[in-house]
């Protein structure tokens, strides 16, 4: 028999079972699944391989996971202001990037964080560093953006005397107002869309463009599974045609991850004569195949934390009011009870306590209309999450879905948004396992963080800010729990636990070759150890030439 790749020279951890599950020195794959883990490097008689991978020792995982891509991909042709500093670097910055556009030319950047700034960019100061362009820059939240008086005048913000525009401000959204009333340039929320469609939707080639751009990035960080959270509609889709975007990119071959997409609620529909939602032809939840799949609804019930948006049952300490929702809560309620009803799994955004409490209001009464205890609904971010709800996640079976990376790119911030009574509330985790809940990770990149897999999984097991404090103790994780969340859960919380996420034979053979065994290194190696290989379906994605399959 000849199979088509026999890895050898390695030290497999098949994560099935517990801990790091069987440890083996090889893997025979055929037809892009695991044959079987080898104990040593020597297939078995009478079986060849047509290709070889030599490992030279390193330590083969389980391909990981992350969330979000065509919005990364994207980001990666604007300006960059994660590392800005003052208001006059964020300038500075608009300014040399409109010296190499044209006249009329759209000036996009991202990144930017009013708190570490010390406040927010202004319109009037944009005008003058982009020459009067139309400028939009997106806060690092994601939830925020900043727009320059040409981009407010022509969204309707701003009039032509420099005054509050006609444009109504949508349910869920705010635009920011000085003393006088006038618009800072500064818009929230449900609100972006009035600055961002100016811009879409985005043709489909440079969303494709985008898919290969972040795709490559992903390759080389280990990442073999994408989940999209969040496509054609609301503040982050692109385009209302975005899923034909990805397939398209799958038949170019440049989607080098299986990716799961989540709609947006504001792209369906009510079922009619029925009960639910459904987008058009009906398709729902698991429409697609391993490469490209039709996730869960999502469903924005608030904002986030480093923007001050999120909704909270008591105002943050930093500001005088405690957050809003993006909708009213009714009527997400009713989305939520609609997709269950309809057989949707959904992905709730709920960031601040009082806004992931309506979610699982909303869940729990989804399950007493038609109970569904097979389904895996999930909500993304769980930011903070008392004892009580931490016991709602495990009664409900609700999935919290964490972003332990925010910890040490914003810890210190969202601490001080929160006060030191609820700190250790932030972005739980051992919390949740130890309440029998799962608890798949993600870094929500670009918002926010730095989304490299290995420095979320290292974030997880320190939780620790960039001033060093640890944020929550009791919630760390040892580096085996930390690598199960990246791949053995975030393949559960998809329905994919009996093809990828573990090693085990018959799985599918996406897997990742590391410089060290992440699970023995200490912590503070964990984030900065190689990606040496990426293979999906035992196909390279990334290190072919060092593997010998170049």
């Amino acid at each position: 028999m000849q199979i088509d790749l026999h890895v050898h020279d390695a030290d497999v951890l098949t994560l099935d079972g517990e801990g790091v599950g069987r440890r083996g020195r090889g893997l025979a794959v055929h037809q892009g699944r695991v044959l079987a883990v080898l104990d040593d490097d020597d297939l078995p008689a009478g079986v060849t391989a047509r290709r070889r991978a030599g490992c030279g020792g390193a330590t083969v995982v389980p391909g990981l996971g992350d969330a979000h891509m065509a919005w990364f991909g994207q980001t990666l042709g604007e300006i960059d202001l994660s590392r800005a500093t003052t208001l006059d670097e964020v300038y500075d910055a608009v300014a040399a990037r409109a010296a190499e556009l044209p006249a009329d030319a759209f000036v996009v950047g991202a990144g930017y964080d009013d708190v570490v700034l010390g406040g927010s960019p202004h319109h009037a100061v944009l005008d003058r560093a982009a020459g009067g362009r139309p400028v939009r820059l997106q806060h690092r939240s994601g939830h925020v953006c900043a727009g320059s008086s040409e981009a407010l005048r022509r969204a309707g913000i701003l009039d032509a005397s420099g005054r509050r525009g006609p444009v109504p401000v949508p349910e869920g959204g705010k635009v920011v107002l000085d003393d006088d009333g006038v618009p800072t340039g500064v818009v929230e929320e449900a609100a972006q869309p009035l600055i961002a469609d100016l811009l879409r939707p985005f043709a489909q080639d440079d969303v494709v463009d985008a898919l290969d751009r972040a795709s490559r990035v992903y390759a080389a960080q280990g990442l073999t599974h994408v989940t999209e959270c969040g496509i054609a509609g609301g503040f982050m889709g692109r385009t209302p045609h975005e899923l034909a975007a990805y397939q398209e990119a799958r038949e170019r071959g440049v989607l080098r991850q299986r990716v799961v997409v989540m709609p947006v609620d504001a792209v369906l529909h009510a079922v009619p004569g029925g009960d639910g939602v459904s987008l058009d032809l009906g398709v729902r939840t698991g429409f697609g195949d391993d490469d490209l799949r039709l996730g869960p609804m999502k469903i924005f019930f608030d904002g986030a934390l480093s923007s001050r948006t999120a909704a909270m049952a008591a105002p943050f300490v930093d500001r005088d009011h405690a957050g809003y929702f993006q909708d009213d809560p009714d009527h997400m309620h009713v989305m939520v009870v609609g997709a269950h009803l309809a057989g949707w799994t959904v992905a709730a955004h709920a960031i601040g306590d009082r806004a992931v409490a309506a979610a699982l209001d909303a869940f729990a009464d989804a399950q007493v209309r038609l109970p569904r205890p097979e389904v895996r609904h999930r909500i993304e971010h769980a930011g903070v999450v008392t004892d009580a709800e931490v016991r709602r996640f495990a009664a409900l079976g609700v999935t919290p879905v964490p972003q332990a990376r925010f910890l040490p790119e914003i810890g210190d911030s969202m601490v001080a948004a929160v006060g030191e009574e609820r700190a250790d509330l932030l972005y739980r985790h051992a919390s949740f396992l130890r309440a029998g809940v799962r608890v798949p990770s993600s870094s929500d990149r670009p918002c926010v963080a730095d989304g490299h897999p290995l420095r979320t999984m290292q974030a997880m097991v320190e939780r620790r800010s960039s001033s060093g404090r640890l944020i929550g103790p009791d919630e760390r994780v040892d580096a085996v729990t930390a690598l199960r969340s990246l791949t053995v859960d975030t393949a559960w919380v998809a329905g994919d636990e009996d093809r990828r996420g573990t090693l085990a034979p018959g799985m599918l053979a996406d897997l990742v070759v590391l410089g060290d065994d992440v699970t023995r290194v200490a912590p503070e190696r964990i984030g900065a150890t190689e990606v040496v290989a990426t293979l999906r379906g035992g196909e390279p994605t990334h290190g072919a030439s060092t593997l010998g399959l170049g």
